[in-house]
């Protein structure tokens, strides 16, 4: 067993008020260079604050706690805004700046080409949130994910909207991306395979804030459910406009709706919303003091933040495994089938990047690598999602 939490989640209230400060080590001190590329601006921006926030609060413990081999961390961020051009520009950054080991990036359509970037100049790479099946499906020896996939995600989503939805009408609708069709297409197959045809299939832009012809085609088409491929920036402009206009169908959605602001821009109508998502690390009692690391600076750790965390704690793990902070050294460890002890459950990693069969292990037991989530009022009466129990 690799283990690299238990000491970290020790010290993390102890520092969680520090990070005021410069994470970074001075140069003289700094030897191991890591990365974090996200949207940290742009619509989903949100997501970038995720995986920043992880991605510090790990470094911070880390480097609290002594560092990896005696040496610290230094972290360099940068954003993406979503875009894979943006992306290739961060990851040459990264190049120039002499980072070896980088987690990003968030979207998939920015991932894919960044790693490639990444692979040429011999630096790893594991994304806590890009999903789409090409990223791994490359044969790159520098890539990997803590995340699910989307043929996994698709998968389970069909399969709940041909059970759930038996007989009714579906709309399919996605933002062109990687990501956002890739993901409504693996649905789409597997409700198809159900028995159950879509009775609207539609791509829309992702920058577009109007919505009116798509509304038009709903309502038209009039269905019972629309499955949305994409983020949660334009489902919740498309649910807030399908409200105004009368649409009632129940709108439902993967990991890219999973940030609070997805209720603050789709508005009430949002309660009833369906998204699927992997299992919420906040959940694990286990995780209870780190949690509450962020909430105490004003940092709610939802979504991708806790894999952002996880990320870094596998590096760390395989670096101290392979006795060295060679990226290659450090991608055959991970790669080995080896587990990681993280925030997430106990995880290993296949010769792809992915996580392995086994899933999260979380007390000894297996978690479903996708679940179903409602949105619903919660205790404080504000929009959030929870796991549904039905």
């Amino acid at each position: 067993m690799i283990h690299g939490r238990t000491q970290v989640l020790a010290l993390g209230l102890a520092i969680g008020t520090a990070l005021g400060t410069a994470l970074a080590p001075s140069s003289a001190e700094a030897q191991i260079r890591i990365g974090v590329g996200g949207p940290m601006t742009g619509g989903s921006a949100a997501f970038g604050a995720q995986l920043k926030q992880g991605v510090e609060q790990a470094v911070a413990d880390i480097n609290a706690a002594g560092g990896i081999l005696g040496q610290k961390i230094e972290l360099y961020a940068g954003d993406d805004r979503g875009d894979p051009k943006e992306g290739v520009s961060v990851a040459n950054k990264f190049v120039a700046d002499g980072v070896k080991f980088v987690v990003g990036h968030f979207n998939s359509g920015v991932t894919i080409p960044s790693s490639e970037v990444y692979q040429d100049n011999g630096i790893l790479s594991v994304t806590p949130a890009s999903t789409n099946p090409k990223v791994t499906e490359r044969g790159m020896w520098n890539i990997f994910r803590v995340c699910g996939r989307d043929d996994q995600q698709g998968g389970l989503a069909g399969a709940i909207i041909a059970d759930k939805f038996k007989g009714k009408r579906i709309a399919v609708v996605h933002d062109k991306t990687t990501y956002g069709q890739g993901l409504a297409d693996e649905t789409r197959k597997a409700m198809n395979a159900k028995g159950l045809k879509e009775v609207l299939y539609e791509g829309v832009n992702k920058d577009d804030k109007d919505f009116t012809a798509l509304v038009s085609k709903l309502k038209a088409a009039n269905p019972d459910l629309v499955f949305w491929g994409g983020l949660h920036d334009t489902g919740g402009l498309i649910l807030r406009q399908m409200r105004d206009q009368g649409v009632k169908a129940v709108i439902m959605g993967g990991d890219g709706l999973a940030d609070n602001e997805f209720a603050a821009i789709a508005g009430q109508g949002v309660e009833g919303s369906l998204m699927t998502f992997s299992p919420d690390p906040r959940t694990n009692p286990a995780n209870k003091e780190i949690v509450e690391v962020f909430r105490k600076r004003g940092f709610e750790p939802q979504a991708y933040t806790l894999y952002s965390y996880a990320a870094v704690q596998v590096i760390k793990a395989a670096i101290e495994e392979a006795k060295a902070a060679d990226p290659k050294k450090v991608a055959a460890v991970m790669s080995s089938g080896k587990p990681f002890d993280t925030v997430l459950g106990t995880l290993s990693l296949d010769k792809k990047g992915d996580v392995s069969n086994d899933g999260y292990l979380v007390g000894g037991k297996k978690k479903d690598r996708y679940v179903l989530y409602v949105w619903k009022k919660g205790e404080d009466g504000k929009l959030t999602y929870v796991e549904a129990t039905e």
